[in-house]
């Protein structure tokens, strides 16, 4: 029986640790799994699902790699606060962090006539102060709005390049708006007219950066033409067009297709303007140049509604007829066709027809000859001519006759108006026409004297028009000679001084407006030769005075380069006291000594240059080569000399003067041109040089198209006329992309 109760009660007890054990297990597994699971979840639904979550007990295990540091350390704290901080054990890895990638640096400027804003991105180690100096400058008073933000990341290839080119871009261009990175530039500016535009487009093509591609779009405002004026002429040189005008791109495609179908060649000129007085002004030129080309050897002129069609005589009568009759019926109804067949030349009497001619010199003596109605006429044509070409350069040898047709007076101020757009030439005036040959430095002239004589001789009068461009005569395109350059620079400082502080030789306040001022007299004039030089006066010891002046010329070289001056091949010289223009012993001499100087070096020095100063009277020293380093003396620290006393200093340059400002700081020219009165007696001049015999008839002003041949009309399917083949742009517009430049 005690046996029996002692095996039931060891059964009872082996039952009851088994049952215990199988418990503990199951309840330890409910614990962690429901760990596992709640964190897991918790994770999962805050988007960290990379986590892997092991349970061991109370104890919950976070493994796996977390993409940064944050994110490991939110998950951490998401499963601490599942199942308590204390039972989280923390295995996680985070991915190794990689090199941070440069931004993308830019600027951007913004520039009008308000102000200039600055914008963009830049490296911190990149000095933005030349630029910010610049925009100061050029920006009205308190205009300058600075909005660049840094980041401490290597300066990109090519940046210094395309800020350089910006720079220069920003200076040229006073409305527009400038997207510099070192991967392209884009330019979009406005200009104030089709010749600015080109004097843009020209500074821009030579300071192009090698390595940076550039767009260049700027805009001009398009011409008001009045009269509206389309002439196109077919004769023994072929067709040609001696004025165009067209108020939208597809009027002058529709316009260039027909001149194409009548058989010209190459690229016409044809400008954009404002003032068609019909929209149907496209359709009215494609039914007279259709008519002119028909006939073979006629003219045609559109001033405004006004149509003039002229044949030569060697055109039939009856073709005439027919091509006249079919040009009426096919033009629209607010134009008047006006048409005349020359007649056969006839024997004219023993005066011979009547004529008046007027040539102008290379010189700009004109000679007026020929015949003139009465006293009145003479008079008024003689006053004309003076008032136009200068009373100096008129002679007259005219006679009268009273048999001249009527409105002869009119036909010749019309071709003296003309002959005034020639640089030289003649024009000659006869009872059924008026003809001008001439050369001009104008690329538009044809198109501007066939408008005006258009305009003063009327719907019907017969004229003819050759002119030669010569690009050395264009203004637009000539540049100043080294020489020229030198005494405008010159002139600025004869006139306002740049001015130091005392003991100091940094360029401020109104230095600034001097410097300013060089910058814009030398803008055309190309990397000069020219050598800055700094002069002192005798006071304190010369050593000094020596290291004062060369600092103060480096100061004026750095603030020409950061006003947007090309600097290249500029130098910078300190002569100290030993070049006096004046008496050191007397305080006006000191002051006339105290000076900025600047003169040519090297072989652009054809002549010794006057230096700047307040003594006009003073001549400058002899031109002198550049100094070799050697000779500069030792350079000096300017915080280090700021601290020598003023009498060890020297006086500084500049500081007093005589000028007369205004009230913006400006010297005021004083010097007036006048006309000296012409004598009563004074002789004749001598005979004018007469102009070219039969000057060169240009029939397209722009190179023919590469694949059209000589000889041989293009296709007469529509072409589009894109404005960048207009030739007034192609020889001055720059180059789109720098790898696109000749070699």
């Amino acid at each position: 029986m005690l046996k029996h109760t002692a095996i039931l009660t060891t059964a009872a007890l082996v039952f009851a640790l088994a049952f215990s054990l199988l418990m503990a297990l199951f309840v330890a597994g409910a614990l962690e799994s429901r760990s596992a699971r709640h964190v897991a979840r918790a994770l999962n639904a805050a988007g960290l699902g990379w986590a892997e979550v092991t349970a061991d007990g109370l104890l919950v295990t976070l493994a796996g790699t977390a993409p940064t540091e944050a994110m490991r350390f939110r998950a951490a704290t998401l499963a601490g606060s599942t199942v308590g901080t204390s039972r989280v054990i923390d295995r996680m890895e985070v991915t190794p962090a990689r090199a941070l990638t440069a931004p993308r640096f830019s600027l951007e400027f913004l520039r009008n006539d308000d102000g200039i804003s600055v914008i963009g991105l830049v490296p911190a180690a990149w000095d933005s102060r030349p630029l910010l100096d610049l925009a100061t400058l050029l920006a009205p008073e308190d205009a300058l709005t600075n909005m660049i933000e840094t980041a401490d990341f290597a300066i990109p290839d090519h940046w210094p390049e395309a800020l350089d080119f910006g720079m220069v871009a920003l200076r040229l261009l006073p409305r527009s708006k400038i997207s510099l990175a070192t991967d392209g530039i884009q330019v979009t500016a406005i200009s104030d007219s089709p010749a600015q535009k080109r004097h843009f487009d020209s500074e821009l093509g030579r300071n192009l950066p090698a390595a940076v591609p550039v767009i260049v779009q700027i805009s001009a405002p398009r011409p008001v033409i009045a009269p509206f004026t389309l002439r196109f002429v077919t004769d023994a040189e072929g067709p040609r067009f001696d004025a165009c005008a067209a108020e939208t791109e597809r009027a002058r495609s529709r316009i260039i297709n027909a001149a194409r179908r009548a058989g010209l060649s190459g690229m016409p000129a044809c400008t954009l303007g404002l003032g068609s007085p019909s929209p149907r002004w496209a359709e009215a030129a494609e039914v007279v140049i259709a008519a002119v080309a028909e006939l073979g050897a006629a003219t045609v002129t559109i001033s405004d509604v006004d149509v003039t069609l002229i044949a030569e005589s060697s055109v039939s009568q009856a073709d005439f007829d027919r091509v006249i009759g079919e040009a009426t019926s096919k033009l629209p109804d607010v134009f008047s066709l006006k048409a005349t067949l020359t007649p056969p030349p006839q024997p004219v009497g023993t005066e011979g027809p009547a004529q008046f001619s007027a040539t102008r010199s290379p010189e700009g003596q004109v000679q007026l000859r020929g015949r003139l109605s009465d006293e009145r006429m003479r008079d008024a044509v003689e006053a004309y001519a003076r008032a136009r070409f200068g009373a100096r350069n008129v002679y007259v040898a005219t006679r009268l006759d009273e048999g001249l047709p009527p409105g002869w007076g009119v036909r010749v101020l019309a071709g003296l108006a003309a002959l005034a757009e020639m640089n030289n030439g003649s024009v000659q005036v006869e009872p059924d026409t008026v003809a001008l040959r001439g050369t001009t430095g104008n690329a538009a002239a044809r198109a501007e004297v066939s408008r005006l004589l258009s305009d003063r001789l009327g719907q019907g009068a017969g004229f003819s028009v050759e002119v030669t461009y010569d690009e050395r005569l264009d203004p637009a395109r000539g540049l100043p000679t080294p020489e020229e350059c030198l005494a405008q620079a010159t002139g600025v400082l004869e006139r306002n001084q740049i001015t130091f502080a005392p003991n100091a030789v940094a360029v401020e306040g109104e230095a600034f407006a001097v410097v300013r001022n060089l910058v814009e007299v030398l803008a055309d004039c190309g990397p000069l030769p020219l050598e800055i030089g700094g002069h002192t006066d005798s006071q304190g010891r010369e050593e000094l005075n020596l290291r004062l002046s060369q600092q103060r010329a480096d100061a004026v070289l750095s603030a020409l380069a950061m006003a947007g001056a090309d600097t290249s091949g500029m130098t910078a010289r300190g002569y100290g006291p030993t070049e006096p223009l004046a008496d050191n012993a007397t305080e006006e001499g000191r002051v006339a000594n105290r000076r900025i100087a600047v003169k040519l070096l090297g072989a652009a020095a054809s002549a010794p240059a006057p230096a700047a100063s307040t003594d006009p009277a003073n001549a400058a020293p002899a031109t002198e080569p550049p100094p070799r380093p050697e000779e500069r003396g030792p350079e000096v620290d300017p915080s280090e000399e700021d601290a020598l006393p003023e009498e060890e200093n020297g006086e500084p340059m500049g500081e007093a003067g005589d000028l007369i400002l205004d009230a913006d700081g400006e010297a005021q020219d004083e010097l007036a041109e006048t006309e000296a009165p012409v004598a009563a007696d004074e002789p004749a001049p001598p005979a004018a040089t007469p102009a070219p015999a039969a000057p060169e008839i240009i029939a397209a002003q722009a190179p023919s198209a590469a694949s059209a041949e000589p000889g041989t009309a293009p296709s007469v399917e529509e072409i589009t006329v894109d404005w960048q083949d207009d030739p007034a742009h192609n020889a001055l517009r720059p180059e789109r992309r720098p790898e696109e430049r000749e070699e």
